[in-house]
Formats: C-alpha cells, sequence, structure tokens
C-alpha cells in the first residue's frame, strides 16, 4: 500500500496519512506517504543545478548527469509544467520497434503513466522527463490522450521546446551539441518525414562531416554556406556507405583539385534526409553523383577544353555506348574526373547507387535504372583506348576493356559487378601481357 501510494501521489498537496497498529506497545501509528514537494513546481531560481541533476536520475535510471535541460511553468489557455532533459548517452536499445518511449505524464500532481508516447514525436523519443497538466482528467487512459486536443496542444508545445533547446545547446555548447550528435543525431533525422512544421528549425540542427573535417568532427549547413567558394552556386554531397568510402571516390576528383567543400551524408538514413532537405536558405542541395555537374564561374576553363574533347571521342564514345545499351544510358565526357578514367553517374532523376544498396539490403525490389558513363579524356588509359579505335573500330579487344572499366567504375561507387571471375581473369591476362612487356 505504502509504494502504491508514493507511487501514484507523492506529490499530491494534501496530506496523505497512514494509519498502522503497533502491536507490541498497542497504539494506533500515523505515517505521511506524500512529504515530497514536486520538483517541476517550484521557482527555477529555488532549484539548484544538482537537485536537477539528482531527480534527472531519479526519473531516468542513468547515472550520467544530462547534457540540457529546460523546465517550464505554462498558464494561460492551458496550464502544465514540464521539465525536459537531454540525456548525454543513448540507451542500447533506442532503435528496437518494441522499446517504450515518452514523458512521464502528471495530472493535477497525480501520477498517470509513464512512457506517454503522445506527449511528443517518436523522433525525440530520446527526451525524458515529465508533463504535468492541470487540465486532463484523472481518469486518462491511452485511446483518450491519442484523441485529446490538450494533449495535442502540449505536444506542439513541448515539441517546439525541445528543439528551442538544442539550438540554444548548439550555439551556446558546441561541444555539448557534438556530443549529442554522435548519440543521437540519425534519431533526430527521422523528424524531416514526422514533423513538417518545424523542418526548418531541424535543417538547423543537421550536421556532417565533410571533406574539409576530420573523422568525428561536423559541419552544419549554416557553416558550410559561410565557407563557400566565390561563385559557387550550391550546397555540394555525397552519399554513401562509409566516410572511407566516400572520400576516395572519383566523384570528388574534380572538388578536390578546386578544393570545393563536399558533405559526408554516410548514414543510411541521410538517403531520405535528402529527399526533404533539397535547400537550406537559397541554396540548393546537389549531389555530386547525380546529373550533370556545372560548376558555373567555377569551371570556367574546363569549358573550352571539355568542348575539344566531345569532338574528338564523339565516335568513340557513341560506339562504347552501343556495345552496352542494356546497361549504359549515355557515355559522355566527364568535368568531374582529373585521375580516374571514368566513373559511373545517375541521371538526375534516377534512384543512386548508394539508394539501390540500401534497399536491396532490405530485401526490397528494385528494378535497375541505366547509368550515364562519365569519361576523362585526359587520362592516358582513354587516350590509347581512343588511339586503338581510330586504328580500327572493329578491334575485339575494345569491347573487353571497356568491359573491364565499367567493372571498375562499379567497383568504385562501392556496387556490386556481374561477373566477378570473369573480371578477375581479365585482370589477371592484362597483368601476365604487362610483365611479359
Amino acid at each position: 500500500v505504502r509504494s502504491v501510494i508514493r507511487k501514484y501521489s507523492e506529490y499530491v498537496t494534501h496530506p496523505i496519512i497512514m494509519l498502522t497498529n503497533d502491536t507490541k506497545e498497542k497504539e494506533e501509528k500515523e505515517e505521511r506517504l506524500n512529504e515530497n514537494a514536486p520538483l517541476w513546481r517550484r521557482a527555477k531560481a529555488e532549484i539548484t543545478q544538482e537537485q536537477y541533476d539528482e531527480f534527472y536520475k531519479h526519473i531516468s535510471y542513468d547515472q550520467e548527469a544530462p547534457l540540457a535541460l529546460s523546465h517550464n511553468q505554462v498558464e494561460g489557455t492551458l496550464q502544465y509544467s514540464s521539465l525536459l532533459y537531454v540525456p548525454a548517452k543513448a540507451p542500447y536499445d533506442l532503435y528496437q520497434p518494441e522499446k517504450s518511449n515518452g514523458l512521464s505524464l502528471y495530472v493535477k500532481r497525480i501520477f498517470i503513466m509513464n512512457d506517454c508516447k503522445e506527449l511528443l514525436p517518436s523522433y525525440l523519443r530520446f527526451v525524458k522527463g515529465i508533463v504535468d497538466s492541470e487540465d486532463l482528467p484523472l481518469n486518462v487512459s491511452r485511446e483518450i490522450l491519442q484523441k485529446n486536443a490538450v494533449v495535442q496542444k502540449i505536444n506542439r508545445a513541448t515539441t517546439k521546446k525541445v528543439i528551442n533547446l538544442l539550438e540554444t545547446m548548439a550555439k551556446d555548447k558546441p561541444e555539448d551539441y557534438k556530443k549529442f550528435w554522435k548519440e543521437f543525431g540519425n534519431v533526430l533525422k527521422e523528424g524531416f518525414h514526422m514533423n513538417f512544421e518545424n523542418v526548418d528549425e531541424l535543417k538547423r540542427l543537421l550536421r556532417f562531416e565533410s571533406s574539409q573535417t576530420t573523422q568525428g568532427d561536423y559541419v552544419s549547413l549554416e557553416e558550410y554556406i559561410g565557407r563557400m567558394k566565390d561563385g559557387q552556386k550550391e550546397i555540394y554531397y555525397i552519399t554513401g556507405e562509409s566516410r572511407l568510402a566516400v572520400e576516395r571516390s572519383p566523384h570528388l576528383e574534380v572538388f578536390r583539385k578546386k578544393d570545393i567543400e563536399v558533405l559526408y551524408l554516410v548514414d543510411p538514413i541521410d538517403e531520405w534526409v535528402v529527399q526533404s532537405v533539397t535547400e537550406f536558405g537559397e541554396r540548393k542541395l546537389a549531389s555530386v553523383t547525380k546529373g550533370e555537374l556545372d560548376l558555373g564561374e567555377l569551371s570556367k576553363e574546363e569549358k573550352k577544353v571539355e568542348k575539344e574533347a566531345k569532338s574528338k571521342y564523339k565516335d568513340f564514345m557513341k560506339d562504347f555506348e552501343g556495345a552496352f545499351s542494356e546497361r549504359l544510358k549515355e557515355v559522355r565526357i566527364s568535368s568531374r574526373l582529373s585521375e580516374s578514367p571514368c566513373c559511373l553517374v545517375a541521371d538526375k532523376n534516377d534512384m543512386g547507387a548508394n539508394m539501390e544498396r540500401i534497399l536491396k539490403m532490405a530485401h526490397q525490389s528494385v528494378s535497375e535504372s541505366k547509368r550515364i558513363l562519365e569519361i576523362n579524356p585526359a587520362h592516358p588509359i582513354i587516350e590509347n583506348l581512343n588511339m586503338m579505335y581510330e586504328k580500327n573500330s572493329k578491334d575485339e579487344r575494345l569491347k573487353e576493356w571497356w568491359d573491364l572499366l565499367l567493372d571498375q567504375s562499379l567497383l568504385a561507387e562501392g556496387s556490386p559487378i556481374k561477373d566477378p571471375a570473369g573480371f578477375v581473369s581479365r585482370m589477371n591476362k592484362y597483368l601476365k601481357d604487362a610483365v611479359h612487356a
């Protein structure tokens, strides 16, 4: 009886007295069971940081102090108090769908339930704390909560409070926000498909590694724009399985050459994030692996060279494209490459290679789209193959070389090749010839 009363009515203002009989002394004793005053009902000036931290540990069973907190007492059309905490560490079961998450709900200081999911959207499920409402009925149930207008208003308000808290942390305590992002960044990204009302605020909270950050450090979209090159019009990004995979991608060669920053989007959810985050401010986001690359003023000097190369390789590209028409949509001159002979590019409106891999790993049916092969006209391999083509366009070795280049491009982007044994056989043949030469 004692534990039940303390669980549900510990913070009720009226005293709750439990009478017990002392069999030895043959008398009745009184024991008050609700002596604690609710922390969230007290003025902020009366509460120390140690008391806030102690209360957090009490409700979360976490031994580490929280990164940030928000204490609010709202009066007006709605009356409620909230005490919200951002933890320092993610629980091991954060991504388990059956895991119960949510704030603790009180009504008029009386405990109603833990893990009330209706008080915050699921992409903020890492937040710990309580909400104490004066407007909800004491007999509220989960079914009532799902349709209750008061709960919906509290949900919107607490969501705003958490986002504002994160924005303040990002601005005033960047090292704490860096810790938060490592632990909860991927959860927060889920908000782009759940909470369109706050999408602009969520964009400001985004962080990514980039070609100008060390591993484990991040850049915001605002910071990226602040250090863009003169004449740069778009925010460039590349998606992939890991930082190691993307930073060695041939698609980045021209960006390294011109010292243009590229964001590394290496979490699977990033593929869905960029479908919602198509622009930030007045700058559009552009994938370096899709569509034709146009660096504007930054590529003025290459325009003339590209025009001459298109004329020189016109027939070569036409026959290359025809030989692999079932796999390729087009073969064209590249403005991306400076070191590699070629690379594969998705058409602007087609699915990228990384998204295809993610969906296939999730056992989703994916219809493979034809790709665009871009060639580097200044690379010795392409120049030599063109000379071979000009001598004899029917040379049987040409298709073998083209096939090898196509497989190399697939491997460079992290995609599987259809005939690994055939690829190895061709490589061995060329290595053997090279050794004898």
